[in-house]
Parts: structure tokens; C-alpha cells; sequence
């Protein structure tokens, strides 16, 4: 059985400018679930630190802006609130890809530990 090793994390830094939403989250969710590594388990949280930016200009194929929808309900009767992505991507497009890939990594335990090591950037990253 392989056990968790205490190897220093990663940071992976992707420029979405121009990238497709779902081809992204799908690369981004095996970098934090570590799929790309020799020593991947799916039991152990083994993957890396993704910094995201240009967030702003990812593209959307289709009619996705307009057809997408997101739902949340308050618990209460009539409490649906439905929003489209256009509505969503232009008031927060960090939210939009953290969605995605939130979508993209099994509920289990691991599933917030490896979201926190997700750093969405909207515009322009300006460290190293």
C-alpha cells in the first residue's frame, strides 16, 4: 500500500486566455487530483497547486451562454433562484471555472483539500 509521502507541492501556473472551459477544468482537476503523477492513488491526496489567470477570456463553445443555466435552491418554498452562465461569467468568471472543476473531482473527503490548492486569477497574474 502506498503510503502519503510529504514531497513539496508543485505549483502548476495556466494562462486561460483563449483556452475552452471544460478542456481546461478537465486538465486543471487531474493536476489537483495528481493523475499525472508515477505515484497516484486515489485514496491519498497527492496532487499539486494550480494558479490560474486570464480567467476573463476563456472561451465557450456553442450556445453555452445563453443555454447553461446554474440552479440553487434556499430550502424554502419558491426559493429556486436560476442564473445563465452569461449572467454568472460576467459577474465572476473565477466562479464559473470553479464550478467546473469542482464538478470534475469526486465528493469524497480529499474533494476540499484539493479545491483549496486552486488559485483563480481573473485577469492579468503579475508574480513569478
Amino acid at each position: 500500500m502506498t503510503k502519503q509521502k510529504q514531497k513539496p507541492r508543485q505549483t502548476f501556473k495556466i494562462d486561460a486566455k483563449g483556452r475552452i472551459l471544460g478542456r481546461l477544468a478537465v486538465e486543471i482537476a487531474n493536476i489537483l487530483r495528481g493523475k499525472n503523477k508515477v505515484e497516484y492513488v486515489p485514496n491519498l491526496d497527492v496532487g499539486d497547486s494550480v494558479l490560474i489567470y486570464n480567467v476573463k477570456d476563456i472561451v465557450f463553445t456553442g450556445r453555452k451562454l445563453l443555454q447553461k443555466k446554474y440552479y440553487r435552491h434556499s430550502t424554502y418554498p419558491g426559493g429556486l433562484k436560476i442564473e445563465t452562465l452569461k449572467d454568472v461569467f460576467f459577474k465572476n468568471p473565477g466562479k464559473v471555472l470553479f464550478k467546473a472543476v469542482s464538478g470534475m473531482i469526486p465528493d469524497n473527503k480529499l474533494k476540499n483539500h484539493m479545491l483549496k490548492r486552486l488559485i483563480i486569477f481573473p485577469g492579468e497574474y503579475d508574480g513569478q
